[in-house]
């Protein structure tokens, strides 16, 4: 009787404590907490949260890093302008036997019939196709260059996601916190109703408000990383790209991957653009190498030249070239050839790269694969199922607080590290992109 008595007053605490303690509520921070985040108060414009797609978009156009990245391409297709450039002619002229320190003898003709008066023009031929090779060398740099360029976009496009799922991590995270945090709100304001009716200790009651803590700092050290998070995806973006309210759109969610390695392995040598750059590398230095071997043939240099001398107008042909007996650019020619042997072993090096990187993002995706599909097999359902059955014994009365505490962590530490799973395999999914070099996957 007197225990039927004791829940009786428990049950009627527990319906009018939150109404008159509301006002002057000891707990008042724990339920500030629980309810929404300031920054959730006021809605998002629509523009203001971007997707995934968007943000690799956003940051291709806007980041200040490939933006100056990218004018290296428009500096070697000046070279190539450079390059195609074909030898100015040379004017040149000239007066001779002037009488300048004895002025009197400056007659109208003295200067025709003793001055002599000279103009010429100039033009050297160039011998063995140079201004082609030039070309095509700079050309097959400006190749190799854009290449690179796309290299630093597949980097920059990896980091964009690693952030973007870092974003929604902590986005996820704040929301399931602060669910958790209303739950475990209501347990609070029943457990003080069950104290004040003395079917509880004043130690158990101590130990239920200490537990609050850990949720009130899981949620704000979600709302620090989300942050941080969206700093760090702004800066990829470029901050004038976003406004300062921006957010991101999606959900952490398990998309996935039929292909084998091998498949893989094979879109990676299609795709990458690294690799494509160093063997590029090795076309251009071939194309170093012809316009070093084109340099070792001697331009010739021709000059007309009209004279005036003597009441008399002659003309006269002058031509020169070097003999090549000592210089014939034996160092460049051989210092070519060997950075072509270095290109070649570069090539050989990254293509072997992309095969480790492949290997090793395919194995990560697939450890991170079946840690998810661990939690989505039972382990999910059986930490809320275990809490639900605590929680609903401890609140009454059929539970020790130790059990309902246990449970509760258990299922907390269940749901957090779920999440984190998932954005874990989300990124290594991102960074199998990265690997193979595109973002369609078969």
């Amino acid at each position: 009787m007197r225990k039927v008595l004791a829940l009786g007053l428990a049950l009627c605490a527990a319906a009018f404590t939150p109404a008159q303690q509301a006002p002057t509520a000891p707990q008042s921070p724990p339920q500030q907490a629980a309810t929404p985040p300031a920054n959730a108060s006021a809605p998002q414009p629509v523009a203001a949260r971007i997707t995934i797609e968007e943000a690799i978009r956003l940051a291709v156009q806007h980041n200040h890093a490939l933006q100056a990245a990218r004018s290296t391409i428009l500096q070697s297709q000046a070279l190539e302008t450079t390059a195609n450039l074909r030898p100015n002619p040379v004017l040149s002229w000239d007066a001779q036997f002037l009488p300048i320190f004895q002025p009197s003898k400056f007659t109208a003709d003295y200067i025709d019939n003793q001055a002599q008066f000279d103009l010429g023009i100039g033009y050297t031929f160039e011998i063995g196709k140079k201004r082609q090779h030039r070309l095509q060398a700079a050309r097959d740099v400006t190749a190799a260059t854009r290449s690179t360029i796309a290299d630093n976009e597949r980097g920059l496009v990896f980091n964009v996601g690693q952030q973007f799922y870092a974003a929604l991590l902590a986005e996820s995270t704040i929301q399931f916190t602060q669910r958790d945090l209303d739950s475990f709100q209501r347990t609070v304001e029943i457990s003080e109703a069950r104290y004040k009716a003395g079917d509880m200790s004043e130690g158990d009651l101590l130990k239920i408000k200490l537990q609050l803590l850990q949720f009130q700092n899981d949620y704000y050290a979600a709302k620090l990383a989300k942050v941080q998070a969206l700093a760090g995806l702004r800066q990829f973006l470029g901050f004038e790209s976003v406004p300062d309210s921006y957010d991101v759109a999606g959900e952490l969610e398990y998309q996935p991957v039929h292909a084998n390695v091998d498949d893989l392995k094979a879109l990676a040598m299609n795709n990458r653009p690294d690799l494509r750059a160093a063997q590029q590398n090795v076309a251009a230095a071939r194309s170093a190498e012809l316009l070093a071997e084109a340099n070792v043939k001697r331009d010739l240099s021709t000059t007309f030249n009209y004279s005036h001398l003597g009441s008399t107008n002659t003309g006269a042909f002058f031509f020169n070239i070097q003999l090549p007996f000592f210089d014939r650019n034996q160092g460049e020619v051989a210092r070519t050839r060997y950075v072509i042997t270095q290109n070649q072993e570069l090539a050989a090096e990254t293509t072997q790269q992309v095969f480790t990187d492949v290997v090793d993002t395919y194995s990560a995706l697939r450890t991170s694969e079946q840690i998810v599909q661990l939690y989505q097999g039972g382990y999910v359902e059986q930490a809320e199922k275990s809490r639900d059955i605590s929680e609903y014994a401890y609140k009454r009365g059929a539970a020790s607080l130790l059990d309902y505490l246990d449970a509760e962590r258990t299922y907390r530490a269940n749901q957090l590290a779920y999440r984190q799973a998932l954005a874990t395999y989300m990124t290594a999914l991102e960074q199998m992109r990265q690997a193979v070099g595109t973002r369609n996957l078969p």
